[in-house]
């Protein structure tokens, strides 16, 4: 495995962690101490392939890049790109889970129970002003989807509470729905 090397306008395709290092010694900049010569070491070894980024000062780094390039040339060309790891079986059963947003809008009329957590506009009589608090809201409606629940409820909501309320995505963490069961 080569490494690429670059910090500036300075940038080398060197073959082994020796050469790395003496790149890395022959830029003042960077002062090579102890630390980093063996977290540079350590990141060669490793199984690792993202590129690293060592912080030289604030807004000042050098990158290391491991490929399969042969030359500089072909760095830059990226014909030495890293072969993508074959999927595990597990990976692909991941792959073939359905996301969140399809489940969301997958047709299936029923009784859905939906709970939403959303930023109400309240008033205060004590100071007549108004603030944001958190309100919880359950509800069990007929609906043909989990989109559809959603929608339904912040409808419902929508010709309630004050038009300045803030009600979260579909898709977020304060939102949840369960399909009850078939309507009769």
């Amino acid at each position: 495995m080569n490494l690429y090397l670059r910090y500036f306008d300075k940038e080398t395709l060197v073959y082994n962690v020796e050469d790395a290092l003496d790149f890395l010694r022959s830029i003042p900049e960077i002062g090579m101490n102890a630390n980093l010569e063996a977290d540079v070491r350590e990141y060669a070894e490793s199984e690792v392939f993202y590129p690293k980024r060592y912080k030289i000062r604030p807004r000042v780094y050098f990158i290391i890049i491991k490929t399969t390039a042969a030359t500089m040339l072909d760095f830059k060309q990226k014909k030495a790109l890293h072969p993508a790891p074959q999927k595990s079986v597990a990976a692909e059963k991941h792959d073939m889970v359905v996301t969140a947003t399809t489940k969301l809008n997958e047709e299936r009329p029923g009784w859905y129970e939906g709970t939403l957590d959303f930023k109400r506009v309240m008033l205060i009589p004590a100071t007549g002003k108004h603030e944001y608090r958190d309100t919880h809201f359950v509800v069990r409606c007929k609906a043909n989807s989990g989109q559809d629940c959603y929608n339904r409820i912040v409808e419902h909501l929508r010709d309630r509470v004050d038009s300045r309320s803030q009600f979260p995505s579909a898709k977020g963490k304060n939102f949840h729905y369960k399909y009850l069961g078939m309507w009769k």
